[in-house]
C-alpha cells in the first residue's frame, strides 16, 4: 500500500510564514555585506595609501640606485673609456632589472643608467654668476635616454662619438633653467679644469625641456635639472655656491676621467608604485635590506662591480607608512568591533524573538515525540535555505561594491554571519526544549531570575572588559599615540601585517584591547537588564493609587512582557555605545584638525609678505573681498633686542580690531584695554602683551626700544602663550602700532564665513602683481641674478586658508579611509538600534493587539487605547537612552587616556605649540542624538502601531480559542 505523500517541512514552513523568511533573509544579506565589505575596504585604502605614499616621497626617495667606481688608475686608459660607454653600461643595466625581485615592480621608463663625475670641476669663466665670490661648479653626467625624456627648445642634442679622456673639447646640452641661472645659450662655452694637461672646454649645442620634471630620470640627481645653492667646505661662516649639471651626450662617458679621476657609474631602477599592495610591506622590506646589504647585494656585484653599493630611502618611506598604519589599525579595529558586536546581537535577537514566537509550536512537537535532534535538524535546514543564499547574496554585493580586494576574507566574513544565523534558532530550540513540559510558568520580566549559567557569563564579561580597559589606558590602543611607532623597522611592519596580511587586523595581543567599547557597552547592558524590573515596579506604585487606568495598565503590561523581549536592549545599548563612541572620534578628529589649521594660520585667512611691507591699499581690498567679515592690519618686526640681547618678534596691531579677531579664534585672548591702557603723558611706557619667556626676562620694569619703524618704552602687562600674528611661535611682544609711527603692514588677518582663495583673488592678484613690480625695479638695480631672486622672494606674497590648510591634513588615504569606516560604523550602529526596535516592537504586536482588545470590550476607548500603547513601549526605549548615553560617556571617559587621535587627525604633520595630544572626548551630539533619535522612533512607531490597531474591532482580535 503506497504512503500518503507528506508535505516537506521547509516548503510548508517558508510557506506558512513568507514575511519572517523574507526578513531574516534581508538581514542577514545586509550583515554578510557589511562584514564581507569591511576587509575590502580597507584593504583598498591600505593599498592606494600606500601607493600614494611611495609616489608622494618622489623619486629621490624611493628610487634604487646601484653604484660602482670606474675602473682604477691601475687599468688601462682604453678599458677604463670603455667601461664607461654605453654598451657595458647597457648590459649591466639589463641584467640589473632581470635580477630585481618580486614584489619590487620596475617603472623601466624612468629608470636609467650611464656615468657622472663625484668630484665636479669648478667653472674657470669670470662671467659665470658666482654665489659669495665663489666659483660655480659642475656635475658632468653621459645618462642614456636624453633624446626621450627631454624635448630640444634651442639648438640640437650634443654628440659623443670618438670622444675619449685625451679629447680638449666635448659637447653638451642644459635645461632652460641651468640656462636661464647660469647665463647658458646655444654656443656658449664653459672651461673646465682637468685631472691632467690643458682645460678643456664644454660647449653648449642644445637647451632642453624635460619632459616629465617629477619622473625618476630627472627627480633622482636634481642638479641636473636645475642648479642649486650648497655650502662649500670649510670653517664657519661657510661660503655658498651654484651647482649645476652639464648633460653629456651617452658615447660621451669615456670623457669624465679627464675632469675626474675616479667618475662613477650608476645603474638606477625606480620602483612602480602603481601595483604595490598593502600585503607585501614585509616581503618588500626583506627585499630592500637585501638589495643593500645582503644575498641580492652579493648577486649584484657579481655582474657589476666588486665594490658596487646599493642606496635607497624606500626602507625609510615604507617605515613612515607603517608608523601610520600601526596607528590607525587598531584605532578602525575599535569600530568594526563596535559594528560587528551589535550586527551579532541583532542577528541573535532576532532568531531569540522568532524562537519565543514558535515556542508553542515547538514544545506541541517536542511533547508528541519528535526529538531534540530531530527538531534542531529540521530547524537548521528552514534556516539555511534563508540565510544561506542571503550571505551569498551579500558576499557578491560586497565584491562588485568594492572589486579590487582579495576574496579570501570576505569570504570567511560571509560565511561567519550565514553560519551564525543558521545555527542559533536550531541551538536555542534545542537548549530550550531538552525535556517536554506540559506547561511552562510565566516568563515575564518581573518574575525571571537569571540563571547561574548567565550570572558566570556576566562576570566573565566583567573581567574582560575590566582587563581591556586597564591595558588601554597603560598602553594605548596599538600604542598608537607613541612617537616611536613610526620607526619601528622592518621587523614591525612585517609582525603587524599577520594575519590576513595586509596589515589591516589586529593581531591576538590587540583583540581585547580593540573590543574595550564593545565590552564595556556589554557590561552596561547587563546590568539595566538587571535593574530593569525595578523602575517598572517603582513606577507602577504611584500609577496604581491614580484614578486614571493609562499608567498602571502601561506598567503593568510592559512588566508582563516576555523575558525574550529584554533582548533588544541589549542590541540598544551596544550600538548607542558605538554611535557614541564612533561620533566622539570623529569628532575629535575633526577638532583637531580645526585646531592646527588656525594654529597654521592664525585666522581664516592670511596675507603676508617677509622682508618688506604690503602694498597700503592692500587692506582696503582684501575687506571688500568675498566672505571677509574683518580685517585686522599687523606689523611684524623679527629682529627686536632685549635687554639681554636676544631677539624676539615684536607685533604691533590696532587694537579694536586685534582684540576682536582674538576673541573669534580663542587664540591669547585680549581686550582693548590690554593694549590702550591710559597713559597721563606721551612719555609713559605703551602697555604690552607678552609670551611667559619674554615676560620673563623683562619683569615688571620699563624698558625703551628701538627700531626700524620707531623707539618706543613698553611694560610688560598681560601673558598670553599665543596670538594670532605668530600662532606658531613660542616668543613675541605684542604692543600698540600708534606707538611706532613709522609701522607698515607685513601681514593682513581676516576673519569671515567661506573664505576661499577665489574670494580673495582679487586682493592677492593686486598684491602680487604690486610685487612683481617692486621685485622688477629691485633687480634692475642688482649686480647680481642671486641678489635679484633674493631681493624677489622677499617680495612675494604668501596667502593662506584656513580652509585650505585643513584639507591639507587629511591628504593620506590612511586618514581619509578610516574616518569613512567610522562614519559607516556610526551609521550601521544607528541602522542596528532601529532595527532592533523594530523587530521587538513588531514581535510583541500580537500580544499588545490582543490586550487592547480585551480592554477595549471592557470600556477602554480608542484614544485610551492609543496612549497605552504607546506609554507600554516607552519604559524600555527610555532605559535604552539612559544607559546608552551613560554608557558611552563611560566608555570615552575609560578609554580616553590611552587612546591618542594625533596620528588618525593629522597623520604626519608635525606637533604645533599649544596642540597637545589629540585625546578622545566625548562629543554632546553624538552622545544624545542617537539617544534621543531611538526614543523619537519608538514613540513614532508605537503610535502608528497604535493608531492601526485601534481602527481595527475587537472582534478580530479575539478569536474563540485564541490563548494568547
Amino acid at each position: 500500500m503506497p504512503v500518503p505523500a507528506v508535505a516537506p517541512w521547509v516548503r510548508t514552513r517558508l510557506r506558512a510564514a513568507p514575511g519572517a523568511a523574507v526578513a531574516l533573509a534581508a538581514l542577514v544579506a545586509v550583515t554578510a555585506f557589511l562584514a564581507a565589505l569591511f576587509p575590502r575596504a580597507v584593504e583598498t585604502y591600505e593599498n592606494d595609501a600606500l601607493r600614494t605614499a611611495v609616489a608622494d616621497a618622489g623619486a629621490a626617495r624611493t628610487g634604487i640606485e646601484l653604484t660602482a667606481p670606474a675602473p682604477g688608475l691601475e687599468a688601462d686608459r682604453r678599458d677604463r673609456e670603455e667601461a664607461l660607454n654605453p654598451g657595458p653600461l647597457g648590459e649591466r643595466y639589463a641584467k640589473t632589472l632581470k635580477a630585481v625581485p618580486a614584489p619590487i615592480r620596475v617603472d623601466r621608463d624612468q629608470s636609467t643608467y650611464g656615468a657622472r663625475t663625484v668630484r665636479s670641476p669648478s667653472g674657470l669663466d669670470r662671467w659665470l654668476p658666482r654665489l659669495d665670490a665663489l666659483p660655480p661648479q659642475f656635475t658632468l653626467a653621459a645618462q642614456a635616454g636624453l633624446d626621450r625624456h627631454a624635448r630640444v627648445r634651442e639648438g640640437r642634442l650634443p654628440r659623443g662619438e670618438g670622444v675619449t679622456s685625451n679629447s680638449r673639447r666635448v659637447e653638451a646640452a642644459v635645461t632652460a633653467d641651468t640656462a636661464r641661472v647660469m647665463k647658458l645659450r646655444v654656443g656658449t662655452s664653459v672651461h673646465l679644469p682637468t685631472t691632467y694637461g690643458p682645460r678643456v672646454t664644454v660647449r653648449i649645442t642644445g637647451i632642453v625641456e624635460p619632459v616629465r620634471p617629477s619622473g625618476g630620470y630627472w627627480a633622482y640627481d636634481s642638479v641636473i635639472a636645475a642648479p642649486v645653492t650648497e655650502l662649500a667646505p670649510g670653517p664657519a661662516p661657510q661660503q655658498r655656491r651654484w651647482h649645476a649639471g652639464l648633460l653629456l651626450a651617452p658615447e660621451a662617458g669615456g670623457f669624465l676621467p679627464a675632469v675626474d679621476q675616479s667618475p662613477q657609474r650608476y645603474w638606477r631602477v625606480a620602483p612602480a608604485s602603481g601595483d604595490l599592495t598593502a600585503r607585501d610591506m614585509s616581503a618588500l622590506k626583506a627585499r630592500i635590506a637585501s638589495l643593500e646589504s645582503g644575498p641580492l647585494l652579493t648577486r649584484l656585484r657579481g655582474f657589476t662591480d666588486r665594490s658596487a653599493q646599493v642606496s635607497s630611502d624606500l626602507d625609510d618611506v615604507l617605515n613612515e607608512h607603517a608608523g601610520l598604519r600601526d596607528a590607525v589599525t587598531p584605532v578602525v579595529a575599535v569600530a568594526a568591533y563596535g559594528v560587528g558586536g551589535v550586527a551579532a546581537v541583532v542577528l541573535l535577537m532576532t532568531c531569540a524573538l522568532s524562537a519565543a514566537r514558535r515556542q508553542d509550536e515547538l514544545a506541541l512537537l517536542r511533547s508528541r515525540g519528535g526529538s531534540v535532534r530531530g527538531i534542531a535538524g529540521r530547524l537548521l535546514a528552514e534556516t539555511s535555505v534563508v540565510a544561506v543564499p542571503a550571505a551569498g547574496l551579500g558576499l557578491l554585493a560586497a565584491v562588485l561594491a568594492v572589486p579590487h580586494a582579495r576574496v579570501g576574507p570576505s569570504l570567511w566574513a560571509a560565511a561567519a554571519v550565514g553560519a551564525l544565523a543558521c545555527v542559533v534558532l536550531p541551538v536555542r530550540a534545542a537548549v530550550a526544549h531538552r525535556r517536554p513540559r506540559a506547561h511552562a510558568g510565566r516568563d515575564d520580566v518581573l518574575t525571571a531570575r537569571p540563571s547561574r549559567r548567565r550570572t558566570v557569563a556576566e562576570l566573565v564579561l566583567l573581567v574582560l572588559a575590566v582587563g581591556a580597559v586597564v591595558t588601554l589606558r597603560r598602553r594605548g590602543t596599538g600604542d598608537g599615540g607613541s612617537p616611536a611607532s613610526g620607526s619601528g623597522g622592518a621587523g614591525s611592519g612585517a609582525g603587524s601585517s599577520s594575519g590576513t596580511g595586509s596589515g589591516s587586523t589586529v593581531g591576538s595581543a590587540d583583540w581585547l584591547v580593540s573590543a574595550a567599547p564593545v565590552l564595556i557597552g556589554c557590561i552596561a547592558a547587563l546590568v539595566l537588564v538587571r535593574l530593569y524590573p525595578l523602575p517598572l515596579r517603582l513606577l507602577a506604585r504611584p500609577f496604581a493609587r491614580r484614578r486614571g487606568p493609562l499608567g498602571f495598565l502601561s506598567m503593568a503590561s510592559a512588566g508582563r512582557a516576555s523575558a525574550a523581549h529584554v533582548l533588544p536592549l541589549l542590541g540598544l545599548l551596544l550600538a548607542l555605545t558605538t554611535a557614541a563612541f564612533g561620533g566622539s572620534v570623529l569628532a575629535g578628529v575633526h577638532d583637531a584638525r580645526d585646531r592646527t589649521a588656525l594654529l597654521t594660520v592664525g585666522a581664516d585667512a592670511r596675507v603676508e609678505r617677509t622682508g618688506k611691507p604690503l602694498p597700503a591699499s592692500l587692506a582696503a581690498e582684501l575687506r571688500k573681498a568675498s566672505g571677509v567679515r574683518e580685517v585686522s592690519a599687523v606689523h611684524i618686526d623679527w629682529t627686536l633686542t632685549l635687554p639681554d640681547g636676544s631677539a624676539v618678534p615684536l607685533v604691533a596691531v590696532e587694537p579694536e580690531t586685534y582684540a576682536r579677531l582674538t576673541a573669534a579664534t580663542g587664540l591669547g585672548r585680549v581686550t582693548k584695554m590690554d593694549l590702550t591702557a591710559a597713559r597721563p603723558a606721551d612719555s609713559a611706557p605703551l602697555p604690552a602683551v607678552a609670551s611667559p619667556d619674554v615676560a620673563r626676562r623683562l619683569g615688571t620694569a620699563t624698558h625703551s626700544f628701538r627700531t626700524p619703524s620707531g623707539d618706543f618704552t613698553a611694560k610688560v602687562g598681560p601673558i598670553r602663550t599665543t596670538t594670532p600674528a605668530l600662532p606658531t611661535h613660542g616668543s613675541f611682544l605684542l604692543i600698540d602700532r600708534a606707538g611706532l609711527p613709522k609701522a607698515k603692514d607685513t601681514a593682513l588677518l581676516a576673519t569671515g564665513d567661506g573664505i576661499t582663495r577665489k574670494g580673495i583673488a582679487a586682493a592677492r592678484a593686486a598684491a602680487e602683481a604690486d610685487a612683481d613690480a617692486q621685485a622688477g625695479a629691485d633687480e634692475a638695480e642688482t649686480n647680481t641674478d642671486a641678489e635679484a631672486r633674493a631681493e624677489a622672494e622677499a617680495g612675494v606674497v604668501k596667502v593662506q586658508v584656513r580652509a585650505d590648510a585643513r584639507a591639507a591634513l587629511t591628504s593620506s588615504p590612511l586618514q581619509s579611509g578610516a574616518e569613512n569606516v567610522y562614519a559607516a560604523a556610526v551609521a550601521a550602529a544607528a541602522g542596528y538600534a532601529a532595527l532592533a526596535v523594530l523587530l521587538s516592537l513588531l514581535q510583541s504586536a500580537p500580544r499588545r493587539r490582543m490586550l487592547l482588545g480585551r480592554l477595549r470590550t471592557m470600556g477602554l476607548s480608542a484614544r485610551q487605547g492609543r496612549g497605552l500603547l504607546a506609554l507600554e513601549a516607552l519604559p524600555q526605549a527610555l532605559l535604552a537612552a539612559v544607559g546608552g548615553v551613560l554608557a558611552g560617556w563611560a566608555a570615552i571617559g575609560l578609554l580616553a587616556e590611552g587612546l591618542d587621535l594625533r596620528r588618525i587627525a593629522l597623520a604626519a604633520h608635525g606637533g604645533l605649540t599649544g596642540l597637545g595630544e589629540v585625546t578622545l572626548r566625548a562629543d554632546p551630539w553624538s552622545l544624545l542624538l542617537p539617544a534621543a533619535g531611538i526614543v523619537v522612533l519608538v514613540a513614532g512607531v508605537a503610535f502608528a502601531q497604535a493608531w492601526w490597531t485601534t481602527r481595527r474591532t475587537a472582534a478580530v482580535d479575539l478569536r474563540t480559542g485564541d490563548n494568547r
